[in-house]
């Protein structure tokens, strides 16, 4: 049995530090990594970009709304027409970074409010999904599991797999809890650890409300940003390794 462990990376911005990437990297598969919209610049990211080859990790394009302020965490209606050059201008931005640091991006996560959009909205789902396709048809586009874009983006044509959150409570219909919501975020290294080996060897997650959630874990997120993210990932990985589960990348760098 295999799994994905991923983080969202880079996400610096000049002086304004945000998380430990070099640490992440020691623990994860996958890094998504801020492609200059929702966070990041660009020395900073080619610096997580370049630690990612050196280890062998995952590249993934962390694309989102075009909102330093609101760190793309706030809902926005561009047109189709705006959404599709953003997504597009993102990864080719990151695919360039790539190429300089000696790696290749392999797969497309959307963030934030983007994400949590396009996981029920068919008509943005279908501008980044446009977009992908555009610049690079072989990308995997990782979505929260269950979700209408999964099956939307696989009829499109493309590989998808399906995330779960590590440090996130879910609702009884499988959508995240709203982080203006309390209890959104859980902080507990070992109460995180504890859901993901459910969800990776289960296939569930108990719901805000105590209720059983089927769920399908290819991936699993522990965000980069939250408080005591490297210890929750650690533990995380600890907890997958005692139990046999491989830790291994689902888009693998590609030559």
């Amino acid at each position: 049995m295999a799994c994905d462990l991923n983080s969202d990376l880079g996400e610096s911005f000049g002086p304004w530090p945000m998380g430990d990437d070099v640490a992440m990297l020691d623990v994860v598969s996958s890094a998504n990594i801020a492609c200059g919209f929702h966070a990041g610049d660009p020395a900073g990211i080619f610096r997580t970009v370049k630690a990612a080859v050196e280890r062998g990790i995952a590249i993934g394009a962390h694309v989102g709304y075009r909102d330093l302020v609101g760190f793309g965490r706030r809902n926005m209606e561009p047109t189709s027409e705006e959404l599709f050059g953003d997504v597009i201008y993102q990864i080719g931005a990151l695919q360039g970074i790539a190429k300089a640091a000696g790696g290749r991006v392999t797969y497309v996560k959307p963030h934030g409010a983007l994400y949590n959009t396009i996981a029920h909205d068919e008509r943005q789902a279908a501008d980044v999904i446009r977009a992908i396709l555009a610049i690079d048809p072989g990308l995997v586009l990782l979505a929260l599991a269950g979700a209408p874009v999964v099956e939307q983006a696989r009829a499109a044509g493309l590989t998808v797999v399906e995330e779960v959150f590590a440090d996130r409570a879910y609702m009884p219909d499988g959508q995240l809890v709203s982080r203006r919501q309390p209890g959104a975020v859980i902080h507990d290294p070992e109460t995180v650890a504890q859901r993901v080996l459910v969800m990776a060897r289960d296939g569930v997650v108990q719901a805000i409300d105590g209720s059983t959630v089927k769920i399908t874990a290819q991936s699993i997120c522990v965000h980069g940003d939250s408080p005591n993210a490297v210890a929750m990932a650690r533990a995380v990985r600890k907890a997958l390794d005692e139990a046999g589960i491989e830790v291994a990348p689902f888009a693998p760098a590609r030559p």
